[in-house]
């Protein structure tokens, strides 16, 4: 295991430039569900919220196959790879979006997702091992601080070049005198689209020739995230399903992804219950992540110097509970500022969930990873839950009992979860 900070400086920066193009290509979901909604001319919210499920729905099916490849390749030729996947995603929902085809278009998010799969299940186990494993919630959160601030101006991007004046069309659209004036007016909205994903498909092959390249090392896993006292937890082991701790791991990440995405990409949807116009809720998205900025930078200073990576899992999973309480007691944009609040909550739960459960896991490490990655389809699945329940249901209370049973499940995990199976 590599310990000197000037070892893995290099490695960290190039990481980290992977982490930013998670974030602004993840974090451009939560506007692109109000772009869908009116470009494609869908009737209800749940409709619009496929494109949460067709992007994190990847992570499920091709976690454990990028474990594979990884395998094959190596990580750098791996991540390479998963840039290229992306850039295909990109230039195949630009291209069915300003053809209004919402089936071919979800089928590019989710290549987008496959692509993302592959870099998830290769850079964070090695961000966590790059260094000593006590020290990796630092790290990850280092990664944070890059996704978050691609997430918080992939909003304002979209909302500027593509979502500019959208309740003034809106209106235009629910008044146009004729079906072939309404289509009109909603092909050249759906062709804004066009150009800025075209933009980044071209970017993300340059990005996976720059990383084939580059000068990362390659890093063994399951050699690295191995200590004298890890081996006898994974040494009489034959698979990865007699860890307790990584499976109570998987499925914190699965509702810890469910309540982020809830949090960040179904907060403008929250915002419009209470009547508030689309031109402002478009860039609710980058209100939570301005608050999982600021975990974040005070997860860096403060792990693991004063407090341990559970520690402050479970510090955030208790803000997650006070502030899920506080958005239904309240309405408007106090409600909202309380979900935007939930950013803070979730920021250090990804850099403290993942290396507790891949701890101690030796040879299993990149299988175990696959395994957490599958569990960022709670993405797919929570928010769906939420926009379809809400078209039937008070859409705060919905919230609420969505969002409180997560956080206690991570309140768990941080206080017992994370020992079950470990001597």
């Amino acid at each position: 295991m590599t310990n000197q900070k000037n070892d893995y400086l290099v490695p960290m920066i190039i990481i980290g430039v992977l982490f930013f193009i998670f974030g602004f290509v993840t974090w451009l979901n939560g506007p692109l569900i109000t772009f869908v909604k009116l470009a494609f001319s869908l009737n209800t919210d749940s409709e619009a919220f496929l494109v949460t499920t067709a992007f994190y729905l990847a992570y499920f099916f091709l976690a454990i196959p990028s474990s594979w490849i990884l395998e094959k390749t190596g990580m750098k030729k791996g991540m390479a790879f998963g840039l290229v996947v992306m850039a295909v995603g990109t230039f195949i929902f630009g291209t069915y979006a300003t053809q209004r085809n919402y089936t071919i278009s979800l089928v590019g998010l989710f290549t987008i997702g496959s692509g993302l799969s592959l870099l998830q299940t290769a850079s964070n186990p090695y961000i966590s091992i790059l260094g000593p494993i006590e020290s990796a919630a630092q790290r990850i959160s280092i990664m944070g601080i890059c996704n978050k601030i691609a997430g918080i101006s992939s909003p304002f991007i979209l909302g500027t070049f593509v979502l500019t004046g959208i309740d003034k069309l809106e209106e235009e659209i629910k008044s146009a005198a004729t079906p072939e004036i309404k289509n009109t007016l909603l092909n050249e909205f759906a062709a804004k689209i066009y150009t800025p994903y075209m933009i980044m498909a071209v970017v993300l092959v340059l990005l996976g020739i720059w990383i084939l390249k580059s000068a990362l090392p390659e890093i063994k896993a399951s050699e690295a995230n191995v200590t004298p006292s890890d081996s006898d937890l994974s040494k009489n082991k034959n698979s990865i399903l007699q860890f307790p701790h990584l499976l109570l791991g998987a499925f914190c990440i699965f509702v810890y992804v469910g309540v982020e995405v809830m949090a960040g990409d179904a907060i403008g949807t929250y915002g419009k219950g209470f009547h508030i116009p689309s031109d402002e809720t478009k860039y609710f998205t980058s209100l939570t992540l301005v608050t999982m900025l600021i975990g974040y930078i005070i997860g860096l200073i403060t792990i693991p110097k004063y407090i341990s990576q559970q520690t402050a899992l479970k510090v955030s999973a208790w803000l997650g509970v006070v502030f899920t309480v506080c958005t239904v007691f309240t309405s408007g944009y106090v409600s909202v500022g309380f979900v935007a609040a939930l950013g803070l909550a979730n920021a250090l739960m990804w850099p403290a969930i993942w290396p507790l459960a891949i701890d101690g896991l030796g040879k299993f490490t990149e299988r175990g990873s696959a395994l957490l990655v599958m569990g960022i389809a709670g993405g797919a699945v929570i928010p769906k839950v939420f926009a379809s329940l809400k078209d039937h249901y008070d859409f705060q209370w919905v919230f609420f009992l969505l969002m409180l049973p997560c956080y206690f499940y991570i309140l768990f995990y941080s206080t017992k979860g994370y020992l079950l199976g470990k001597k």
